[in-house]
């Protein structure tokens, strides 16, 4: 905190919607990293183009959520239809900034973990469109770590950030080598049941929130992908999808409400007389 807890309220009221429009702005370039870092395509040199058409997107059709709702999710040149990625992003990137300040108060952790919730996002949608994740993010995540540390925004030590790299993420990478010598053995692929994009999603993620929350981040992502999969597969009737999502979803969750989840486990479940 930055000492702004006794600011006036109406303070607040014009603060939070300055921090969602920052983060659906946000959320317009994230859309951009999300589609075109898996071509290896610039994300500045060239301008806002229409996917099918390849026409240039006007400044005033690319303004974040409204633009898309104007053009009815279609664009002007062409009439195809947009993907309603674009608004989700960018709306998801607002709420989880506002969601952060709440959670966290006006300060260092708040700023950091924006970026952190904004990098889950892109791993999160990257990977469901291309069963990959990006290394490059992850390494985003990675240096999160030097200014979490630096402005000391939580109480973890060096130790606690290094037993929660390891200890979701070496169980994962266990059980993908398993998984995956057994699937080879049995169909001739080369798949992993826990692929290692998703493992060191799990390590990188530890790095910055510790093991307590990266504990809670794996149950809720596993609980997730368990749910969601066996739609997918009730639906499509193919067994293979992405993981990423759901443990970024988890890791999330669990970032905001984990130690107080915890807490309350504790307290209700471990207490004794």
């Amino acid at each position: 905190m930055w000492g702004l807890e006794y600011l006036d309220p109406m303070f607040y009221v014009m603060f939070y919607p300055v921090i969602f429009i920052y983060g659906i702005c946000i959320g317009s370039f994230l859309n951009v990293v999300i589609l075109r870092l898996p071509k290896n395509e610039s994300l500045v040199k060239s301008s806002s183009h229409c996917m099918t058409c390849g026409a240039k997107i006007k400044f005033y059709d690319n303004v974040p959520i409204i633009s898309w709702i104007l053009l009815k999710g279609k664009c002007r040149n062409c009439g195809e239809k947009i993907s309603a990625q674009y608004p989700i992003v960018e709306a998801l990137n607002g709420i989880m900034y506002i969601i952060s300040f709440v959670a966290f108060g006006i300060g260092w952790k708040a700023i950091i973990y924006c970026i952190f919730f904004s990098l889950l996002i892109v791993i999160g949608f990257m990977d469901w469109n291309t069963l990959e994740i990006d290394i490059r993010m992850l390494i985003g995540i990675v240096i999160l770590i030097i200014p979490s540390i630096i402005f000391k925004v939580d109480d973890l030590s060096i130790l606690q950030r290094i037993i929660g790299a390891i200890c979701i993420s070496v169980p994962f990478f266990i059980i993908g080598e398993v998984s995956g010598a057994y699937i080879k053995k049995r169909t001739g692929e080369k798949v992993r049941g826990i692929e290692l994009g998703d493992t060191l999603l799990m390590f990188c993620s530890g790095l910055i929130v510790g093991s307590k929350v990266i504990c809670v981040s794996a149950f809720f992502g596993v609980i997730l992908a368990a749910i969601c999969g066996m739609i997918y597969k009730h639906v499509t009737g193919d067994s293979k999808f992405a993981f990423g999502p759901y443990l970024s979803i988890g890791i999330a969750l669990a970032s905001l409400f984990g130690n107080n989840l915890i807490d309350w486990y504790v307290l209700n479940f471990l207490t004794f007389e």
